[in-house]
């Protein structure tokens, strides 16, 4: 269990509005899927709403760090979030309505996706400011096992309410939970982080950057975490429902994502309690054991060898996480954390969309199983090869001054 040294106002609050906020994302996934397909019955379409939502938040990252550096996060929080709430309930209206049309639909995930790209620097730059430096572990925890526990609830939520009453209620319980979030990080105390500058993004931008190329473990991991979504996201989310049927039947991939649930709640439990004392070094090492599922796609290994390498894969994955998080909040500069940040997200998941679009001709090349050992093989070359670099293995997790996050002697 979570004790309350950690759960303490404020980050009780945030991790409040965290946990609703999710829970409804987590419920809206499933719903738009549902509720698009139902209203027009052609994939293309969830596909551009899709697509219409990732790519403003793609694009649009790098701004979203330099205002989250620049102004006050919680007020950038609370607005996105009251955004977002309005943005959901619009497309609840248009589902409810019965009138579906793909062009409002698309323009407000475009609004969506763009109030995205500003929410999550922030997000990670707010969490230094309402805990002390050594409770940074836990409170990312805390926040891992909230994100984990709302992926298994939510989409089971989802299908609930839209089995009873239509994906469009489902949306609005989304927006609805946007609208909640920001209420409670409205009570949130003010930073007093703001710098007041004035005058073009683009200078701060270019600071970030300077900051992101000069510290060697943070873009060091960054491109390993790049290559670790090149190879893992597309071979797993588009190879894996297919190649586990064969395995296991029609049940066997809901099957599959069930136990992966599992092992990322327990991992969330047990990293509250562990002490790691350079988190980079541990971090990647439990990220090579996120490689396990594609091994066993890939060598056709059976169900039951893969329910446990989901499982060991997801704990992994949750350990690079929350260690990841932790040293980033710990070791870089308060006043450039979310353009840091901004810029390890664009690399990180900008490979996805890469993946996504390629594994399906490189599995008709060369055979699905067949890409998804060479995934496995990247995966962990891609997590180890970052521990050849110094500044990456030996990051410690002292809880430094303030002042002297960044400094050489952190890289």
């Amino acid at each position: 269990m979570i004790d309350s040294t950690v759960l303490r106002p404020p980050f009780r609050g945030f991790l409040a509005a965290r946990t609703v906020s999710l829970l409804g994302s987590s419920m809206s996934s499933v719903a738009l899927a549902l509720g698009v397909l139902g209203a027009t019955g052609r994939a293309t379409d969830l596909g551009i709403v899709l697509a219409a939502g990732i790519g403003p938040q793609l694009v649009l990252l790098l701004v979203g760090g330099a205002v989250a550096d620049r102004f006050s996060r919680r007020t950038l929080l609370v607005h996105a979030n009251l955004g977002a709430g309005l943005t959901q309930a619009g497309v609840a209206a248009i589902l409810l309505s019965g009138t579906f049309d793909l062009l409002p639909v698309s323009l407000l995930a475009v609004a969506h996706g763009a109030l995205e790209a500003f929410a999550s620097p922030a997000l990670r730059g707010i969490v230094p400011e309402l805990v002390a430096p050594e409770d940074l572990h836990r409170a990312n925890s805390a926040l891992s096992l909230s994100r984990n526990v709302s992926r298994v609830a939510g989409p089971a939520l989802a299908g609930v309410i839209t089995a009873v009453a239509g994906g469009g209620w489902a949306v609005a319980a989304d927006a609805l939970s946007f609208l909640i979030a920001a209420a409670l990080l409205s009570r949130l105390p003010r930073s007093g982080r703001v710098s007041g500058a004035r005058g073009s993004l683009l200078p701060d931008i270019r600071a970030g950057w300077r900051e992101f190329r000069s510290t060697t473990w943070v873009w060091v991991t960054s491109l390993a975490f790049f290559v670790v979504n090149l190879a893992n996201v597309g071979p797993w989310q588009v190879l894996g429902p297919t190649l586990t049927r064969e395995d296991g039947g029609d049940a066997a991939w809901g099957l599959v994502l069930s136990v992966r649930a599992a092992g990322l709640v327990a991992m969330s439990l047990l990293m509250y309690r562990l002490v790691l004392r350079r988190p980079l070094r541990a971090g990647m090492v439990a990220a090579a054991f996120g490689a396990l599922p594609l091994f066993a796609l890939g060598a056709d290994a059976g169900l039951p060898v893969l329910l446990v390498c989901v499982f060991v894969g997801a704990m992994g994955f949750t350990v690079s996480g929350v260690t990841w998080d932790t040293a980033l909040q710990q070791n870089v500069r308060p006043e450039v954390l979310s353009r840091v940040s901004s810029y390890d997200d664009l690399l990180s998941f900008g490979a996805i969309p890469i993946g996504l679009l390629v594994v399906g001709r490189a599995a008709a090349e060369w055979g699905a199983r067949t890409v998804a050992l060479a995934g496995g093989v990247a995966f962990v070359a891609a997590a180890l090869v970052p521990l050849l670099s110094r500044s990456v293995r030996d990051l410690r997790a002292t809880p430094a001054d303030r002042g002297r996050r960044g400094s050489p002697s952190a890289r």
